[in-house]
């Protein structure tokens, strides 16, 4: 495992984008333990892509303009749902201790959408794992998903540890309402601001 495979990796995943927003929102409305299980979802996103990547789908959806644009704007359309859920859920920022809470499938769920529904990924792999694998290396294959995995396991950690520290800081802003409203707005904000950037996205 080269030290650029491994720096590239870590600089890719601390970048916020779509999953950095969703488990930053779960920690604060749901606490540490929504953040650990909404990381889990955004890390299980990823293997649609990995598995597209390794079988030669991302060569389809690289040079299929059309591939490319349905699954663009499925992602843009379920960015604008994550922002227009969030402003109108008036509990999703808000921590009831005596309800109870969302559970671990739906959780995950949505972070496995967020990451499926972003074409940009498969993109990445596309481009980015060949870099590290030798031309003609006979366990080619075996080495991908090494990679890949060990992408998925920094995606974790760090997609975790964002949301472990957005949990820790909850209890100082929840019984602010003013604070709790401008956090959806923020996190609301951030979605549509995704989305928009995904739709300018060029092949």
């Amino acid at each position: 495992m080269s030290l650029a495979f491994l720096l590239t990796t870590l600089i890719v995943v601390v970048t916020p984008g779509t999953g950095v927003v969703y488990t930053l929102s779960a920690g604060i409305s749901r606490g540490r333990r929504a953040s650990v299980v909404a990381a889990v979802g955004c890390t299980l996103g990823i293997v649609p892509h990995m598995l597209a990547t390794i079988t030669g789908l991302a060569a389809l959806l690289h040079t299929s303009a059309v591939a490319f644009q349905v699954l663009r704007y499925l992602g843009v359309a379920y960015l604008l749902y994550m922002a227009i859920a969030t402003l109108r859920d008036k509990d999703s920022i808000v921590v009831d201790r005596e309800a109870e809470p969302r559970s671990a499938a739906r959780v995950i769920l949505s972070g496995v959408l967020i990451n499926i529904l972003n074409p940009k990924l498969t993109i990445f792999f596309f481009a980015f794992l060949p870099q590290f694998v030798t031309a003609g290396e006979p366990n080619s294959l075996l080495r991908m998903v090494e990679l890949s995995a060990v992408f998925m396991v920094c995606t974790f950690v760090v997609f975790a540890a964002y949301g472990v520290f957005a949990a820790s800081v909850r209890d100082h802003v929840i019984s602010r309402p003013k604070v709790l409203a401008w956090l959806r707005r923020v996190f609301a904000v951030s979605f549509v601001a995704l989305g928009a950037k995904l739709a300018l996205t060029d092949l």
